[in-house]
């Protein structure tokens, strides 16, 4: 393991140039503090976890302290916000301090969001709030914890520093890593700014490091661009299937390499919602849960129309058209396996939409009732479920088919199926009302819930001794909050 000295850096994107990005210093937080750091993070820069509690890492991490080969960037991009093109964004509040590589030899972005004012902060201050940076924090550990392609994050730093938004509240930093953090913007503000050179250098850059196998290919940035298609098509797919609403799919919030970040108003269904809006400045439902589909192909045609000076539109309008097959693949296999499924049958998209059309306007809690569903033998299961439903007579006729279908699907133990189930059904998701309650603490000066609420999101699968808390359904005051982008 190593200490905070020994991270070894190598600058990949820094090198590209001025064209691409901005040298900034980091603005220091006034009286850095540790509020949480990600072991499990931590370790894919080979950090001791160790050295999270030392005044060193709340230097570093709160901006006050630079290694001597970091290289803090600015990158700039445009994108397309609620459907209308933003000639330039960039990083506003964020800061890619470098590239590390690790023992692996696997390379990661530092990337420090809430580091204060850049050339792109527009009318923005450049920070970040404490709730928003641990949404963000916790956000990106639980995602990869249930198995969706994610950032990740290492740590959350606290400060005095008082920040405005609807109120005064604190600043405060949150470190994450990536592979990459180039966004389908980043090809768009090229495009459109009718820069040929830097635009042939940043696709050069993205293949020769981010899709090397596509070398390989006739066509390789056509084979890039059907590899990027796949990999957003699997990732809505799990958000689908696991009730995750991003709350923001603006094309400068999708990652070239198809993971979830850029955390905004997010949140996970507590009851099944097909028109769910989480963002609650989302006037028109743009990114409602639904509409991440569509929304998914609409922001790769986006990135496809940038791409058009490497790639005949034929062949674009080829691979774009991948997407949904792709996208319903990957749904139809997580979900069959949800449901404890082993093996496909012609009627079981019928059986799952079925499923959620009699969830919708009942109340029923989409996390429990799968786990629910895995407890117990599948007649068992559906008749203590039975009363979750407004509509009984159609669940009683959804539960018959569903019995029958798992009798046809293989002659397996229940102990075998719930183990089966059990491991892709969670028990504990990072519901809206317990970010919340470890918020209002951390906010207080206690880290504690914090803390506890991202160790228990690392294992979501696992019922784990004493945190039956995390795993009920929630108030009626947690099903309402309103999360915004500031958030």
């Amino acid at each position: 393991m190593k200490a905070l000295d020994e991270l070894t850096f190598d600058n990949r994107f820094a090198r590209l140039g001025d064209a691409f990005s901005t040298h900034v210093l980091p603005e220091p937080l006034d009286e850095p503090r540790l509020v949480v750091a990600s072991k499990a993070a931590m370790g894919l820069l080979d950090l001791d976890p160790a050295v999270a509690e030392t005044p060193l890492f709340a230097e570093l991490f709160g901006g006050h302290k630079l290694w001597a080969e970091a290289q803090p960037r600015a990158m700039v991009y445009s994108g397309h916000q609620f459907g209308g093109y933003t000639p330039q964004l960039g990083d506003g509040r964020g800061l890619l301090l470098g590239e590390v590589y690790n023992q692996a030899g696997e390379h990661w972005d530092l990337h420090l969001k809430g580091a204060g004012m850049t050339p792109y902060s527009r009318m923005g201050d450049g920070r970040a709030v404490l709730r928003s940076s641990i949404r963000e924090f916790l956000a990106s550990e639980a995602l990869h914890a249930l198995g969706i392609p994610s950032s990740r994050a290492l740590c959350v730093i606290g400060s005095s520093t008082p920040v405005w938004r609807e109120k005064q509240e604190r600043g405060a930093m949150v470190l994450r890593l990536a592979p990459s953090h180039i966004r389908f913007g980043h090809f768009e503000y090229f495009y459109y700014t009718k820069k040929p050179e830097q635009q042939a250098e940043l696709a050069e850059h993205v293949l020769n490091l981010h899709y090397p196998e596509c070398r390989e290919q006739p066509e390789p940035y056509l084979a890039m661009f059907r590899e990027i298609v796949e990999r957003n098509a699997e990732m809505i797919a799990k958000w689908q299937a696991y009730g995750f609403c991003h709350g923001v799919m603006n094309t400068d919030n999708m990652s070239i390499l198809g993971i979830t970040f850029d955390f905004g108003p997010f949140a996970f269904l507590d009851d099944f919602d097909a028109h769910f809006i989480c963002n609650h400045s989302d006037h028109e439902g743009r990114y409602s849960f639904s509409n991440q589909v569509p929304i998914g192909r609409w922001n790769l045609s986006a990135l496809a129309q940038a791409l058009t000076p490497f790639i005949s539109v034929d062949a674009l309008k080829e691979a774009l058209g991948l997407y949904l097959p792709l996208y319903q693949a990957h749904y139809l296999d997580l979900m069959r396996r949800r449901l404890g499924l082993t093996r496909a049958e012609d009627d079981d998209q019928q059986l799952v939409e079925r499923l959620l059309k009699l969830m919708q306007n009942s109340g029923v809690d989409y996390t429990l009732f799968f786990r629910r569903l895995g407890d117990e033998p599948a007649a068992l299961a559906v008749t203590r479920l039975r009363d979750d439903f407004v509509d009984m007579a159609g669940f009683d006729t959804w539960a018959e088919r569903y019995t029958a279908r798992v009798l046809r699907d293989g002659d397996y133990s229940q102990e075998q199926r719930r183990e089966r189930m059990h491991a892709v059904n969670p028990l504990y998701i990072l519901r809206n009302y317990l970010a919340q309650n470890a918020i209002a603490a951390a906010e207080q000066g206690d880290y504690s819930e914090v803390r506890r609420l991202h160790e228990v999101l690392t294992k979501p699968f696992e019922e784990q001794a004493g945190m039956e808390q995390y795993a009920q359904r929630p108030p009626d005051w947690g099903k309402h909050l309103e999360i915004s982008c500031s958030s």
